[in-house]
């Protein structure tokens, strides 16, 4: 099942942060919730946190608000590319 994946246009006025959908828009970056990055990633979110504790992923971004796991796109090919993904 793929993710899909939604354009988010973030306030500029205020810098504040939205939360659509699973996804975190900072200043024009978005960052993706645990749940989507697996989705996007093929795997099941407890394979990603369990490859994350097992030290074969590198640690997540946290969010200092909450502590949840964030993601970049960067962050998502990186990790395709150490599953052996290229797609």
């Amino acid at each position: 099942m793929k993710a899909e994946l939604k354009k988010v246009r973030p306030e500029s006025s205020t810098g504040l942060n939205m939360l659509l959908n699973n996804e975190v828009v900072y200043m024009k970056e978005r960052y993706y919730s645990a749940e989507i990055a697996a989705q996007l990633l093929g795997i099941s979110k407890q394979t990603l946190i369990r490859y994350e504790n097992k030290r074969l992923f590198p640690a997540a971004r946290r969010n200092a608000l909450n502590g949840w796991r964030e993601y970049t796109e960067d962050d998502i090919k990186k990790l395709r590319a150490l599953m052996g993904r290229t797609r």
